[in-house]
């Protein structure tokens, strides 16, 4: 970390020189800035406060706040990123709507950029060395934001400069299976420049399973039926509708882990080691650049060769073929080549997280994080400036109520603003690990609100069964948007449900992966988390995303006109995250179940016992301990749950309270294994690892037994088996004594 700036005082107390000393501050009574515990240790959550805070939360504030974060360019580093800096800070030091205190963290970390001497470039060069057609060097100015000069040209971050060239090849999605179907149909890949489309697998693996057929370059486009339900032409696409027009292109990162890449596991400071760039892993390969579909329309449609799979086929109006190379009755003579030109440079830079804080009354070393990244590609009004837009308002009506003095959590909370997360998460995991431990102890629950609305037909939550119930408690009590009466909870049973043996229906959580900036608070250091948006109707589309994702067509008016107009979605992710932040922070207990963990580890067992039972007993594995581990869980999540009502029905002492929240707070770390998965940076939670088996269950487990299928008996493969389920029984073990009574050692 360069620096580290506090720029607000505590309620008046003196600037803070670091990150470390704000969080450890509020771990410490300040006399009489605090109330006395008698006062106070039986706080609860009112409800007063939290319809009032429903009430206020102003959908023509939180459309005016996307209007000013969007209204330019502000690629991570950039001169606009640090303006949003600046108004973040001005928003939570206002004297009347501002926090206890706000600052900035500041990291050197590694980015990727495009040269602006030499922009990437994809021709076609005919067999004389003429250049035939050239790609788009950017998207067309089709409603004047795309003419900004700092809108940054498509490229895909990471990716190694180069010029490769060679015959073209449509390579489907670019997943190990296409490019295996396109070997064993024959095709010559070595020294070939390859097709993709996005989606299917992440953007670096595209090039990492090309480069391992020999494959010289990677272009990637996103196909009108992946993302515009097939409409292609101009007049049907943006600005006439919210389909992507066929110059966009979707920039990404294409970084392998989370974080700086020269510093993994440390924050990015001055004092710490870094690795060499050129030592570095990670990074994508070999050359790879993105292109639109308009572009993709001429490359794919004379391609020469058998016709790609039915499932291979897209929307360019054209039978896909396979290449290698044009045909000779098209647009390009026979023996045309494609030369993909990647001018890329990896280069030093310092970017900022600003965190605002609100201390809590009774318990202010007890951390309640909500947290968005401020960096995009381009305008980013959608992605992430809806969320920052949300952030800014549910800040500013605490915020008030805090200056008025009538309202003070019991917990800490703690706003973040994370930077460069579109390069790789690395604003929000350079802060957890500069924060590790602190972290580990204190957190309470980190929530996610990225991309607040993808659009406006029902919510979309995310998150770990413990906070399924506060999700749940807080849609049940807020009107959707539109015409009928229906709670988002109502209305979101309707788009997205599923069958509990506990609760009957109820609307389907999703997992959390790796695609915002909860993964390194999860996935690193066990910490309850969440990410909150709203979303479209799955039955009216196949969009795999917003259509402008990543583009320079992601802009206010894109959200104004087609994504949310009235800006009532933006309010309802606003009331809901906001009652979700108040139960956590002001609640007596807790508001996390664990019980509904109990759901999900009886889900992952019957999976292995029905898929894997059999092939384990051949190999003299036995699941009977795993099986005896999630009953033993099963107990402990009961017999709290039951303490929990017992307390609730009494008067509790503050120091029951203290040590069953406890319990429930730290009920997730009992999943991490550090050790369990050595070829995955950051992923230490055995339930949430990514999972490359076919076998739904655990990953550990459907990992280690897909690759030891094929192996004999008293295999290395067949002893990783062994070692995963000893290493989830261990894990299981250990999360049922958290659960039991804490005297019982």
């Amino acid at each position: 970390m360069q620096c580290v700036k506090v720029l607000g005082g505590v309620l008046g107390a003196a600037a803070l020189l670091g990150l470390g000393i704000i969080l450890g501050h509020f771990a410490i009574p300040k006399g009489t800035d605090l109330p006395a515990p008698s006062a106070s240790a039986s706080q609860d959550l009112d409800l007063e406060i939290l319809e009032a805070v429903m009430g206020q939360l102003d959908a023509n504030r939180i459309r005016e706040n996307l209007r000013e974060l969007s209204k330019e360019p502000h690629l991570a580093t950039s001169p606009r990123d640090e303006v949003l800096v600046q108004l973040l800070l001005r928003r939570w030091q206002d004297p009347e709507s501002g926090l206890d205190s706000a600052g900035t963290s500041e990291y050197e970390v590694l980015l990727s950029f495009p040269s602006q001497k030499q922009p990437n470039r994809v021709d076609v060069v005919g067999p004389a060395g003429g250049i035939l057609f050239s790609s788009q060097r950017s998207e067309e100015n089709l409603t004047g934001e795309q003419g900004d000069p700092n809108v940054v040209p498509p490229y895909a971050a990471y990716a190694p400069p180069g010029t490769p060239q060679g015959l073209l090849v449509y390579a489907n999605r670019g997943s190990e299976e296409d490019f295996m179907e396109l070997y064993q149909q024959g095709i010559k890949l070595q020294d070939s420049i390859v097709l993709t489309r996005y989606g299917g697998v992440g953007r670096r693996a595209k090039a990492v399973n090309a480069a391992k057929y020999g494959v010289a370059g990677v272009l990637v486009y996103t196909d009108p039926a992946d993302i515009n339900d097939g409409r292609s032409l101009p007049n049907e696409t943006f600005p006439y509708s919210w389909g992507l027009p066929p110059s966009g292109v979707e920039r990404g990162s294409y970084f392998e882990y989370f974080g700086d890449p020269l510093t993994p596991y440390l924050p990015a400071n001055p004092s710490s080691f870094r690795l060499d760039s050129d030592n570095a892993s990670g990074f994508p390969p070999i050359p790879t650049q993105p292109i639109g579909f308009k572009d993709a329309e001429v490359l794919l449609c004379n391609l020469q060769g058998a016709s790609a799979p039915a499932a291979w086929q897209g929307a360019l109006g054209c039978d896909y073929k396979l290449g290698p190379g044009f045909r000779s009755d098209g647009i390009f003579p026979a023996g045309s080549q494609v030369n993909v030109s990647v001018y890329n440079r990896l280069e030093l830079r310092n970017s900022s997280n600003v965190l605002g804080i609100i201390r809590g009354a009774v318990e202010p070393d007890r951390y309640v994080l909500y947290g968005n990244h401020r960096d995009s590609w381009v305008h980013g009004a959608v992605d992430p400036s809806s969320g920052t837009a949300v952030l800014l308002e549910l800040s500013r009506v605490l915020g008030t109520l805090l200056k008025k003095g009538t309202w003070r959590p019991r917990r800490s909370i703690v706003f973040a603003s994370w930077g460069a997360e579109e390069f790789g998460l690395i604003g929000s995991t350079e802060f957890t690990e500069e924060s590790f431990s602190k972290l580990q102890e204190r957190a309470v629950a980190y929530i996610n609100v990225d991309i607040s609305v993808f659009a406006n037909a029902t919510l979309r939550a995310q998150g770990t069964p413990p906070v399924q119930s506060v999700i749940f408690s807080a849609a049940k009590q807020i009107r959707a948007p539109g015409p009928s009466s229906l709670s988002i909870y109502d209305n979101w049973i309707r788009y997205s449900n599923r069958s509990s043996p506990v609760y009957g229906l109820v609307p389907s959580l999703g997992t959390l992966g790796a695609g915002s900036d909860y993964a390194p608070f999860i996935h690193f250091l066990g910490i309850s988390s969440m990410d909150i948006a709203y979303t479209y109707d799955r039955s009216k589309t196949s969009a795999r995303i917003y259509p402008t994702y990543h583009t320079a067509f992601d802009t206010f008016d894109y959200v104004d006109k087609f994504v949310d107009p009235g800006f009532s979605s933006h309010q309802a992710v606003a009331q809901t995250v906001g009652s979700v932040l108040l139960r956590l922070s002001d609640s007596l207990f807790l508001p996390l179940n664990v019980s509904d963990y109990s759901e999900t580890l009886r889900s992952l067992l019957q999976a292995a016992q029905q898929d894997l039972g059999g092939l384990l007993e051949q190999h003299n594995i036995s699941l009977g301990p795993l099986v005896t581990a999630v009953e033993k869980f099963e107990e402990a999540a009961t017999v709290l749950g039951q303490h929990v009502s017992a307390l609730q029905k009494g008067t509790p002492d503050p120091l029951q309270v203290r040590m069953l929240n406890d319990q429930l707070m730290l009920l997730e770390r009992t999943f991490l294994n550090s050790r369990a998965f050595p070829e995955e940076r950051y992923y230490s939670h055995v339930l949430w690892a990514p999972r490359t088996g076919s076998v739904a269950t655990f990953p550990g487990l459907s990992n280690a037994c897909s690759k030891a299928m094929n192996t004999g008996p008293g295999s290395a493969a067949w002893a990783e088996v062994q070692r995963q389920l000893s290493i989830l029984v261990v894990a299981l073990e250990g999360a049922a004594a958290t659960l039991r009574p804490v005297a019982d050692l």
